[in-house]
Order: C-alpha cells, then sequence, then structure tokens
C-alpha cells in the first residue's frame, strides 16, 4: 500500500531544546523516503518513529549549518551497518563538499558504496530522479551561507470518464492504449482522442523551504504546493532580528504560502527564546496572512498529505 506523509524527527531551530530535537524530516512518497537535514540525533528518533535505514533513498541537504547535518555521519554510517540494498542519493551545496566530505567519513567505519551524491550549484537545479514518480528540483535560497530548498513534484495524471468511453464504444484493452498513446479507432471507425473521454489529474506536490530571508525562490518552491514545510523561526515581534539572520517569521511564513497558494502549511525550526505557550502565536500570525491548514510541527508526528486536488472537468465541446 502507497503511503504519502511527513514524518517529523526534529523540529528546533539552532538549539535542541527537551521537547524538540534538531532538525530531521522524512518524507514518504510511494516506497521512496527522503529525509530532508538530518540534524544531531536523528538516527535516534528514526527508532522512536517506527522506521529503518532502509526507508531512506534521498538524503538531502539544504545548507551546512550543523542543525541540519550534524546527523548525516550517524545517517550514512546505520545505511551500511544495516546493509540497505539500494544505492541512496544525496544532494548538498556544492560550496560545502568540504563540510560533506567531513560528515561523510567522520568516523571509521565499514562504508557502503552505494552513495551517489548530486553536489548542487547554480540558482535552479534539476536533480535525477531515474524512474522515481517524481520530479526533485533545487532551488538557492537567501542565507548566511549558501542554502538550497527543494520541490518535489509528480507529473499530472488523467482520470479516465466511464460515461464518454462508453458513449464512443471505447472499451477493454482498447482504454490502455488510448490512456498510453493518446489516441484509438473505435469499433465504429471513429478516431477518440485521449482528451475527449478524460480529465486532468493535478499531481501532488511538496515544498520544503529551510533557513531564508524573504526571496523569490521560496515563492517559486512552494508554488501550488499541496504541503509547504517551511522554517518559522522567529515570531513577528522579532522581524529585524529574523531580516538580521536571513530567517523568516510566522507572517512570512503565511505570507509565501497565501501568495503562492499552498494548500497545507507546515511551520517548523522554532528558536528556543520562545516558550511551549508561545506556540498558538506562531499559528495565529501565520493565519493572519494564510487561510488554509496549518500545522505547528512537532517532533514524532506523522503529517498525511492532503487529499487530491479534484480533477479538472472543464471541458469545451
Amino acid at each position: 500500500m502507497s503511503v504519502r506523509d511527513l514524518l517529523v524527527l526534529g523540529s528546533a531551530g539552532a538549539v535542541p531544546t527537551k521537547t524538540r530535537n534538531h532538525n530531521g524530516y522524512l518524507l514518504r512518497w510511494d516506497g521512496h523516503g527522503l529525509l530532508f537535514d538530518p540534524g544531531e540525533g536523528t538516527q535516534r528518533q528514526m527508532t522512536f518513529a517506527g522506521v529503518t535505514a532502509t526507508a531512506v533513498t534521498w538524503l538531502c541537504l539544504t545548507h551546512f549549518h550543523g542543525d541540519h547535518c550534524l546527523g548525516v555521519p550517524g545517517m550514512i554510517q546505520r545505511i551500511a551497518r544495516d546493509g540497505v540494498e539500494h544505492v541512496v542519493n544525496a544532494a548538498f551545496p556544492a560550496s560545502g563538499e568540504e563540510y560533506w566530505r567531513r560528515l561523510r567519513h567522520a568516523t571509521s567505519f565499514y562504508d557502503t558504496s552505494d552513495i551517489a551524491e548530486h553536489p548542487l550549484a547554480g540558482d535552479t537545479v534539476r536533480l535525477d530522479t531515474g524512474p522515481a514518480p517524481f520530479t526533485l528540483t533545487a532551488r538557492r535560497l537567501d542565507h548566511s551561507i549558501e542554502a538550497y530548498g527543494y520541490r518535489l513534484a509528480e507529473p499530472d495524471g488523467v482520470t479516465m470518464l466511464p460515461g464518454e468511453l462508453a458513449a464512443r464504444g471505447v472499451r477493454g484493452p482498447l482504454v490502455r492504449r488510448l490512456r498510453d498513446e493518446g489516441r484509438v479507432t473505435a469499433p465504429d471507425g471513429r478516431t477518440v482522442a485521449l482528451e475527449e473521454v478524460s480529465v486532468r489529474r493535478p499531481g501532488q506536490k511538496v515544498a520544503f523551504v529551510m533557513d531564508t530571508g524573504l526571496c523569490p525562490a521560496a515563492y517559486e518552491l512552494a508554488r501550488d504546493a499541496d504541503m509547504l514545510v517551511i522554517e518559522s523561526t522567529f515570531l513577528d515581534a522579532d522581524a529585524r532580528l529574523a531580516e538580521e539572520r536571513k530567517h523568516l517569521t510566522a507572517g512570512r511564513a503565511g505570507e509565501i504560502a497565501a501568495v503562492a497558494g499552498v494548500r497545507h502549511l507546515v511551520l517548523t525550526h522554532f528558536s528556543e527564546r520562545y516558550r511551549a505557550e508561545d506556540e498558538r502565536l506562531f499559528a495565529e500570525q501565520a493565519a493572519a496572512r494564510f487561510d488554509g491548514e496549518i500545522t505547528i510541527a512537532h517532533d514524532l508526528d506523522r503529517i498525511p498529505m492532503p487529499r487530491r486536488r479534484s480533477a479538472s472537468v472543464a471541458r469545451t465541446g
């Protein structure tokens, strides 16, 4: 059975707290597992969440600040120790390759050769996902060191309309041919085109935006996303501090989600300066600019993908 959800392994900012571990987010997508920004303690958090290293097929780093990458040595070594048989792809900013090398070989262990490296360079990078049922794009953000956000997108599909198929006499193997080839000849000799008997089914999209100041790339990554996982380090009262440190406030995160047409906004990466009772303020300040669904991330949350957008039924003729 296919699963599409987000496992929150950590949701703190630069300093972990008693209730929030360093970053770590496992996006499970139809048998693939994209692990974003494994901070310190991610390996143990995965144990608490009930998932193993075999679940990881992509390791995606936004940048090389410690709270976003200090879990890499443990994850790589666990992948090797557990004998993960599939290739694990690793994406990271090319400008931080020296840090990647240090993390990749931080201690002595029986190594694995099944790590495929994808250094990111340039403003926009389209990653090679092979036969995976999605595309993965990275865009450069605006942080104190080079940082990238990620966007996973499922290609659009089609939903067949049984009534329209029956009216044209298209049934059985002809339906498969029509879907694969775009047009077929019906039993009565008529040519039937796919667009006559189907509607477009929008593919699902997820955006992952960590440490950044407000910038066009954040909006581009989030455009029409079904789920946006985004840093919300500061409350709006600390907007000046957020700007100086190139981070977002809850209100700014809500603004990005609203302008980009996001469906579900997941706020995370909270500064340790705030108390537990301040959590509602993050949601309220984001909601002042965004009227969609908002989730305040907590460690070990499982957040399901929203239901698919309805297939477009607008047709001509």
